[in-house]
């Protein structure tokens, strides 16, 4: 009988574990946030409040939440930067990687769009409307630090739209790195490029129309075509070639972009080519070195 018991307890522990696993990797409980007390916990899931405890014992042994006495129970930022922490001083150190992350970026966001287009509940799509009128408001009053705050935060709400844990946590990683290590990140761009702001908002605009009247394809056209504009900007402020640079060229050309950054300003650019256009463009990224 005792054996059946404990065994019976397991089976509820590792259950409740399970949940609320699910809850850390779909974005419901973010990095920071403070878990539900014990008490609410136990009601959601039907049990007793010491199967709760072990659980989160178990998930804080993993590094996954953190107890503070007297404050409660607290998400941990490590689902987010397992992934990130790697490649951050790898940035840093080859400015080249950032092309390739936001090339990355452009499919992975692209697919975020599209699947929130398709599953997006109603709640997600109330706080996709929120946000797009809150940085409406910020351009409004020309506030660019907390327009591009604004902006981080709508495109995290479109991830966790698309209602897929690897996507958030890849959307999540992947910006993580961005926003610590790039020089032009969303201020930098709004606040160096005079034109950029206005751009930035339609982009969005079009971005969460399509999103909110459910057109994946459109949504997924509307997020490329706004990280292209990101790419190209970039681009143009470190002196990137129009195809971008790789991480070898990146140390090539290193000793030559101060000195071609005024003139690569100057010259009028294109976005970057589509996603069937790219393998193209990055097979003669080997030979531009010579070109230039």
């Amino acid at each position: 009988m005792i054996m059946r018991d404990r065994a019976g307890l397991r089976g509820r522990v590792e259950t409740v574990m399970r949940q609320m696993e699910t809850s850390l990797l779909d974005g419901t409980w973010r990095a920071g946030a403070k878990l539900p007390s014990e008490r609410l916990l136990a009601l959601e899931y039907d049990v007793a409040r010491n199967t709760v405890r072990e659980a989160i014992q178990r998930l804080a042994a993993r590094g996954l939440v953190q107890s503070r006495p007297g404050a409660g129970v607290f998400v941990t930022d490590q689902l987010r930067t397992g992934f990130a922490s790697p490649w951050g001083q790898l940035v840093a150190d080859h400015p080249a990687l950032r092309d390739d992350i936001l090339e990355f970026r452009r499919v992975l966001e692209g697919a975020t769009a599209y699947f929130a287009a398709l599953r997006a509940s109603d709640d997600d799509l109330a706080r996709i409307r929120a946000l797009m009128q809150e940085l409406e408001r910020t351009r409004e009053v020309d506030d660019k630090a907390a327009e591009a705050d604004t902006d981080a935060k709508l495109h995290e709400v479109i991830a966790q739209a698309s209602h897929n844990a690897m996507f958030l946590h890849l959307h999540t990683s992947v910006l993580g790195v961005l926003r610590e290590h790039i020089t032009i990140n969303g201020t930098g761009l709004r606040v160096q490029n005079e034109d950029a702001p206005d751009q930035l908002l339609q982009q969005h605009r079009t971005l969460c129309d399509a999103i909110v009247a459910r057109r994946p394809e459109e949504a997924r056209t509307a997020m490329q075509t706004h990280i292209d504009f990101v790419r190209t900007r970039v681009g143009e402020e470190i002196g990137w070639p129009e195809s971008g640079p790789t991480s070898g060229d990146a140390q090539r050309a290193a000793p030559a972009a101060a000195q071609a950054g005024k003139t690569a300003r100057k010259t009028p650019r294109k976005a970057p080519g589509s996603a069937e256009e790219r393998p193209a463009a990055r097979s003669g990224r080997a030979n531009a070195a010579k070109v230039d």
